[in-house]
């Protein structure tokens, strides 16, 4: 039987028994029942860095926690040092230069807020209590990418500590081979303590929800996805299939402009009159209500079970496939949801980030979520038998955010041809693994040598 450690580090420290302990080991997903054998609230670069030295030195795991959003609940490890960045909450925002520094344990919510109060927003996801660090190191969808591009598109510098304890300034100038590998390349290269974003004037939107009748799912699926193909950059779309208290199935498209409201009623005008819709609520509002907008839908304590993958043509195929599985759902609060990926976004280069999924799809994402233990197994069976059934639909692809414990070939596929230089990278900033609590990306040395068949093998550590 391994013995513990002696948990010595300075600092803010809690071990099994504290008072704060569970409910700081806690994350969203409640699957995730873990037990570090201390856990390392960090004020700063420093506290990372000798919670990271004292790891190292026992040959424990880290894992680190920002929101503690992410369904494959990494932020949380067994017997290893948790790294707790959710007290960093600074936030400076210089309206001038539109840009703000942010703290890592930042949830989006939080960030929007102190932007919002210069007209100011950088693209994030959709839920307010998302941790701004997870989401832009894996991408970040959300509501402004068409015009704007992702979260980590906008990420211009960031304070990282790296596995030697090295706390460094990452920006275009220094370290750029990092900042490339911070943009979508998830936690694998390091503890981002803090995020430098560019921000853009962001007032009221045009925003809100189309709820249509399930006779005309078929044909307002159809519709929605020509309509977006030639949708100007200011609108961003999203659809929800689930199955209602009545235990009927149904549909919706969320949408939200981001652009002169005249010109959005005008270009929304179309989708809003076909298919009859039950239920349209959209209207101007607030940028900072629509985000916290879906919130009530997914409350702390709740079970959660993902499946992903990239949805790039929505062929007749697609669509019943996608309606059958629905007619199967469970009841309670689980979904299918198809978050587009649009304009900007995807017209960078599939290199110029790690983020490589550079094209207009829909992130379709099966997420099942149920409130009892009782009712695990019959709700991820749903989930897999749904996600089986939607594969051939698929892209090779997957964003990395909505990644379970799942195989190193879903790694692959969140990466695509960006994982070789991700490994390099890997291999450059962290080659022993310190930090594999993640959608790992193993450390590969670059390879210089001669031509293959040659006995001896050149490396660049």
């Amino acid at each position: 039987m391994t013995t513990q450690p002696t948990i010595d580090i300075p600092g803010d420290v809690l071990r099994p028994g504290d008072a704060d302990y569970d409910s700081t080991r806690a994350v969203f997903n409640r699957m995730i029942d873990r037990r570090p054998a201390a856990i390392l609230r960090c004020h700063g670069p420093g506290d990372v860095a000798r919670g990271i030295e004292f790891a190292r030195e026992h040959d424990l795991v880290i894992a680190v926690r920002g929101g503690g959003h992410n369904v494959a609940g990494n932020a949380v490890c067994d017997g290893g040092i948790m790294l707790d960045l959710s007290v960093l909450k600074s936030l400076e925002v210089d309206p001038d230069r539109r840009v703000a520094k942010a703290g890592a344990g930042l949830l989006l919510g939080e960030l929007d807020g102190g932007t919002q109060r210069h007209g100011l927003a950088t693209p994030l996801g959709v839920m307010s209590g998302t941790g701004i660090a997870g989401l832009t190191l894996g991408g970040g969808l959300g509501w402004l990418n068409g015009r704007h591009g992702l979260a980590c598109d906008n990420l211009i510098s960031a304070e990282v500590v790296a596995a030697d304890g090295r706390i460094l300034a990452v920006g275009p100038d220094d370290h750029s081979d990092l900042l490339w590998g911070l943009r979508g390349g998830g936690g694998n290269l390091g503890v981002v303590t803090s995020f430098t974003y560019r921000l853009h004037p962001i007032g009221s939107v045009l925003a809100g929800g189309l709820t249509y009748p399930w006779a005309a799912a078929a044909d307002v699926l159809r519709f929605h996805h020509e309509f977006m193909a030639s949708a100007p950059d200011d609108l961003t779309s999203a659809v929800s299939l689930a199955v209602g208290p009545s235990g009927k199935p149904t549909l919706s498209i969320a949408v939200c402009w981001c652009g002169p409201p005249a010109q959005g009623e005008a270009v929304l005008r179309p989708l809003r009159d076909f298919g009859d819709p039950m239920v349209d609520d959209i209207a101007p509002r607030p940028y900072l209500a629509w985000q916290s907008a879906p919130d009530p839908g997914f409350p702390l304590g709740r079970l959660h079970y993902w499946k992903s993958g990239y949805l790039r043509y929505l062929t007749d195929a697609a669509i019943d496939t996608l309606l059958l599985v629905v007619t199967h759902m469970p009841p309670g609060s689980s979904g299918i949801g198809l978050q587009g990926l649009r304009g900007a976004a995807s017209r960078i280069a599939p290199d110029a980030a790690a983020f490589p999924h550079r094209a207009p799809q829909d992130d379709l994402l099966i997420l099942a979520q149920w409130e009892h233990d009782r009712d695990s197994a019959s709700i991820i069976a749903w989930a897999r038998d749904a996600f089986v059934a939607m594969r051939p639909n698929l892209e090779d692809a997957v964003y990395v955010n909505n990644l379970g414990a799942e195989g190193p070939e879903r790694v692959l596929a969140a990466y695509r041809g960006n994982h070789t230089r991700l490994a390099e990278l890997k291999h450059t900033y962290d080659p022993t693994n310190v930090f594999r609590m993640n959608q790992n990306i193993a450390p590969v040395a670059v390879q210089t040598g001669p031509p293959a068949g040659h006995g001896r093998t050149w490396t660049r550590g």
